[in-house]
């Protein structure tokens, strides 16, 4: 495993600085911006190992994207090699159908302390949902970003992590998509504790999400990206283009049916993914 390869990989080409938060910065956006969040692996019938040289082999040397674990288990080696301070954290993600955080451990998340300062970096998201910068581990203040306003809130111990909506427009609609009224403008997104993980603690994860028909993993096959503009994103058939802050507070939305035959285009074209096994979206 060579940093070299990696920083090919997502096309970082400056010169390899101090281990402070504007290089950090300019990595996770290269990270986030060139390896998708993905879980196509689940569809095509492959295995997801989570195994530091496995990930390398299929994010770094196949080109592929990854889920939580595996992208943001590969960010941690990066920045520990570049020599951050750097722990893994354990996320629990809220589930807007039951209301509530998932009962168990299931998201990954890394913790960087910069100068005593701490800020959480997470590439694994995906999605709307994904932060572009670093944000200051800070309860109650507002992080505005250009893919929304983020925010964490401390209480007793728990960090809870949220992002403020914005307004859909999406042209085939003749009135501007807003999200339900009744549930406010707040995304809630997982809550997480300071407590440091290793990535072993993840394991059972790694299997159970694998297997267990009840999870939203396993009923779609999904592949996000973030652009310089917005995201790219493929659920099952269904490929979706969002710019932010496309009209003051309103992002636009574009949403595209594809055929089977493009699905596999739009994975190569957008995306620069080429599946060695067939996908069953």
């Amino acid at each position: 495993m060579n940093i070299q390869e990696y920083f090919a990989r997502i096309s970082y080409n400056e010169s390899r600085k101090d281990a402070d938060l504007q290089t950090l910065t300019v990595i996770f956006q290269h990270h986030i911006q060139a390896i998708p969040f993905e879980n196509l692996s689940m569809h095509c019938g492959e295995t997801i190992e989570l195994d530091l040289q496995a990930i390398y082999n299929k994010i770094v040397r196949k080109k592929r994207g990854g889920w939580c674990l595996e992208s943001n288990h590969l960010l941690f080696w990066a920045l520990q090699e570049l020599g951050y301070d750097i722990c893994i954290l354990g996320g629990n993600s809220y589930q807007p159908a039951q209301r509530a955080y998932a009962a168990e451990i299931n998201h990954i998340l890394l913790k960087v302390v910069i100068k005593g300062n701490s800020y959480i970096v997470d590439a694994g998201f995906g999605g709307a949902y994904q932060a572009w910068q670093p944000l200051m581990l800070i309860s109650g203040k507002d992080q505005p970003q250009i893919p929304g306003i983020f925010r964490f809130m401390e209480d007793n111990g728990n960090w809870y992590f949220e992002k403020v909506k914005r307004k859909l427009y999406i042209p085939e609609q003749s009135v501007p998509f807003t999200h339900t009224p009744e549930l406010g403008n707040i995304r809630k997104i997982y809550t997480f504790t300071l407590k440091p993980r290793h990535i072993n603690d993840f394991q059972e994860l790694n299997t159970y999400l694998q297997v267990s028909p009840d999870n939203i993993l396993q009923k779609k096959s999904i592949c996000t990206l973030q652009t310089i503009e917005g995201l790219y994103a493929l659920v099952g058939w269904t490929f979706t283009e969002v710019k932010y802050n496309y009209m003051e507070d309103m992002d636009l939305m574009q949403i595209t049916t594809l055929t089977d035959e493009e699905v596999e285009k739009t994975l190569k074209d957008k995306f620069n993914i080429v599946l060695e096994n067939k996908l069953v979206p």
